[in-house]
């Protein structure tokens, strides 16, 4: 057995797909030098077998029956036997070799997407991803295997190489330079079944994508009937996909004839050729038999040549995409050299492009008829770039939860919002304008920021394990502590929804939870992050109005004197909170209590009361379209479930 994948996969090199390449060979030289080895030993033995035919053939026919004879045989034996001890540890260790080599790419690939935080998604489809894992880290694997055959046969070659001009000049002449020339035949179709592979690998990678996201959306797709329109656009690129394999089919199977039919010539013209000289003296029978042997073991060789060319030109497409992957920014990347002093606790979080004052031990509200602005800033806070809300990958994130409310913020004239894909921290002028205390937050290392900011965005994540490990991203909460924050977030109904309660699997992006319930168990692990600042954006979006006032009681009391920023429209939540701050235009304008400003009398009061009236608005409309919901248009009232009608009916 061996310890596959290995404990640390290393960082590459992203300067090109060579340098890549090259850098995982010498990760791995051991093991390849004893498959290369084993690779020559097993190809010299296959190699000197016919010459050792040969002079049996000689023997025998000089002699007959004779000692020469019988040593000539067992000479054979031993070859042979050497080569199938070669093959059979030759094969364990070029397995190894590509398996090595395919983990620790997928390891590289998967490691640095964790670290990478929205980035990866803003630069490449989510199908870029999976397939370069899927796909382009096995084929560079293959490289590794089949490299040893590849410096076995050369071996070969050259041995062959002595022995034949030993023999034979003329003959040896045509056997050693006919390889190459058909090598160097084959070699012609690498640049445009490079070119072809390529093109087949970016179709399949947004094929890919185009399935995820159709799939992650399905619910909402069968609400407004646009099934057909993504099964045709499934369907084109499916067809485009087809298209370009069938073109890298055509130069592959080009490549494939010409393999069999060269070696078949070459191996002809040595025949006749040997023939010749035989007839005439020049070489003895044994020594044709050998020439022949020896042009048909040259096949083998020439193949694995052929199939290497084949191998490199997929393992070098695949290898530009691992870069390409891989050259995604990490999150904190952008940390300073020498991090500025850590900010003592109780100090003020000021946004300064806003004007945002966040006075620790409070609860504050962010409201604004843009919820992009609010979400921002929130964003900034925690030193974050801006982030989407909805989009394909997010599936019901972006639809209604299982009480109907409203799935995306809304803008004062009912449109929904949607923040521009995320940017690192130093692309974005606002990251480097916000201060903790005394000290800017980009100062500061991304890891303390992270620890002491948690920001819970309005488009929940969940991943597949236990309900309690999923709560408990920090460890060392008990199992009160974990109910308790279910019971805060209004939550308790998904231990019936889990199979198990806390001990209960939760399926993959939490699929087995409606909309709502999937924020309401974000905001229950947020709350048990016991983070020193917590930003909750949108933290009741897809809860009915009595739920959400349920939370807004207890988030309040559970987060009293700690330091807490909701964004939020929410009437019933900015009840509660110790103090509202109005945006317009990014910036705060006003700030006070709820109660004040939606009782103030100028023009800020009027702003706000828009705001927060249309928000009240929105929950209403809703309400009176879940009682008089009728039917999803397009799907079968049999099989519809409750939220699939309720997001049929709010839009």
């Amino acid at each position: 057995m061996r310890p596959l994948p290995l404990p640390d996969p290393g960082r590459p090199p992203l300067t090109g797909p060579w340098r890549l390449m090259i850098r995982q060979g010498r990760r791995q030289v051991g093991v390849l030098a004893g498959a290369t080895a084993v690779a020559v030993v097993g190809n010299v033995a296959a190699a000197l077998l016919p010459w050792q035919l040969g002079r049996v053939v000689d023997d025998g026919l000089d002699d007959g029956l004779s000692a020469a004879l019988w040593l000539g045989c067992l000479g054979v034996f031993a070859l042979g036997m050497v080569q199938v001890v070669a093959n059979v540890w030759g094969h364990r260790l070029e397995v190894e070799n590509w398996l090595r080599a395919a983990f620790a790419s997928s390891q590289q690939v998967g490691h640095h997407v964790t670290r990478t935080g929205d980035a990866v998604t803003a630069e490449l489809p989510t199908g870029e991803v999976v397939a370069t894992v899927a796909s382009d880290a096995l084929r560079m694997g293959e490289v590794y295997a089949i490299l040893p055959r590849l410096v076995g046969g050369i071996a070969a070659y050259l041995v062959l190489g002595a022995v034949l001009l030993s023999t034979s000049v003329p003959l040896g002449l045509l056997v050693l330079l006919g390889l190459p020339v058909v090598v160097a035949v084959l070699s012609l179709l690498v640049r445009p079944l490079q070119r072809r592979q390529a093109e087949q690998r970016e179709a399949a990678g947004r094929l890919t994508t185009l399935g995820a996201d159709t799939v992650s959306g399905l619910r909402i797709l069968r609400g407004i009937g646009g099934e057909e329109v993504f099964s045709d656009r499934y369907r084109a690129q499916s067809q485009r996909v087809r298209a370009a394999g069938v073109r890298v089919s055509q130069t592959q199977s080009l490549l494939d004839a010409l393999q069999t039919l060269l070696p078949g010539l070459f191996l002809a013209v040595v025949v006749w050729a040997g023939a010749r000289l035989a007839i005439s003296g020049d070489i003895t029978p044994g020594q044709l038999v050998a020439f022949y042997g020896f042009a048909a073991f040259l096949t083998q060789p020439l193949w694995t040549a052929s199939e290497a060319i084949r191998v490199v030109t997929r393992a070098v497409v695949g290898a530009r995409r691992i870069i390409r992957v891989l050259s995604v920014r990490e999150a904190g990347s952008d940390d300073p050299a020498t991090p500025g002093p850590s900010p003592a606790p109780g100090e003020p979080l000021v946004d300064e492009g806003s004007g945002l004052v966040v006075r620790p031990g409070r609860i504050t509200a962010l409201v604004s008829a843009d919820p992009d602005e609010t979400a921002r800033i929130g964003l900034r806070l925690g030193r974050l770039g801006p982030a989407r809300h909805g989009g394909a990958d997010d599936e019901d994130d972006a639809s209604t939860g299982d009480d109907g409310r409203r799935g995306a913020p809304r803008r004062a004239d009912g449109t929904e919002g949607t923040i521009p894909a995320p940017r690192a921290a130093a692309d974005d002028p606002g990251l480097s304008r916000v201060r903790w205390g005394r000290t800017l937050l980009a100062e500061l290392g991304l890891a303390e920021v992270r620890h002491r900011v948690v920001v819970a965005e309005s488009t929940p994540h969940l991943f597949t394990g236990l309900l309690a490990d999923e709560l408990d991203v920090r460890g060392g909460a008990d199992r009160d502590a974990l109910l308790e924050a279910l019971r805060v977030a209004d939550a308790g109904d998904v231990l019936d929804s889990v199979p198990g309660g806390l001990d209960g699997e939760v399926e993959e992006k939490g699929r087995s939870l409606s909309g709502g319930q999937r924020q309401r168990v974000a905001l229950a692990r947020a709350l048990l992050t016991g983070a020193e600042v917590l930003v909750l954006i949108e933290p009741t979006s897809a809860v009915d109005a009595h739920t959400e006032a349920r939370i807004a009681r207890r988030l309040a009391d559970a987060r009293r004197g700690e330091t807490t920023v909701v964004v939020t429209a929410s009437p019933l939540v900015l009840d509660v909170v110790d103090e509202v701050a109005l945006v317009a235009d990014g910036r705060v304008v006003a700030t006070g209590t709820h109660r004040d400003l939606v009782t103030a009398r100028d023009a800020t009061g009027a702003a706000y009361r828009a705001v927060v009236s249309r928000a009240e608005a929105d929950a209403a409309d809703v309400d009176a379209a879940e009682a008089h919901a009728p039917d999803a248009p397009g799907t079968d009232p049999a099989t519809t479930d409750e939220e699939d009608r309720r997001e049929a009916a709010r839009r």
